[in-house]
């Protein structure tokens, strides 16, 4: 069961002996929300060093990817409809991965599409 809400420390900061170290603001308030559990899941899971390898091993290729799909104003549909936009988005990733496998060494040898191996 998850509970959320808000907490106001306003009316115990006068006597707290942590106020010198608190913020300025003038509303003094914590919110805990529905996904609070998840959330302190998921930042305990990143003290995992296998995670944070992994996480730091394939970012930089998904990062990139993301900016080949969004370049050259692709940032915006196309399209008006949900088929339209659909069809045009699979083209362009289809470009998008054609042209990496080009980069990579693709070529066509005996009628056939071969890779180039190292």
């Amino acid at each position: 069961m998850s509970r959320a809400g808000t907490a106001k420390f306003a009316p115990h900061c006068a006597v707290c002996p942590l106020k010198v170290r608190c913020t300025k603001a003038a509303s003094r308030s914590f919110t805990v929300s529905e996904h609070d559990r998840e959330l302190v899941a998921a930042r305990a899971a990143w003290q995992d060093e296998e995670l944070r390898g992994t996480y730091r091993k394939h970012r930089p290729m998904a990062e990139r990817t993301i900016s080949w799909l969004v370049a050259k104003g692709n940032r915006r549909l196309r399209y008006r409809g949900v088929e339209r936009n659909e069809a045009w988005a699979h083209r362009r990733v289809a470009a998008l991965n054609l042209r990496r496998l080009v980069v990579l060494g693709l070529t066509r040898q005996d009628g056939n599409w071969v890779l180039a191996t190292t």
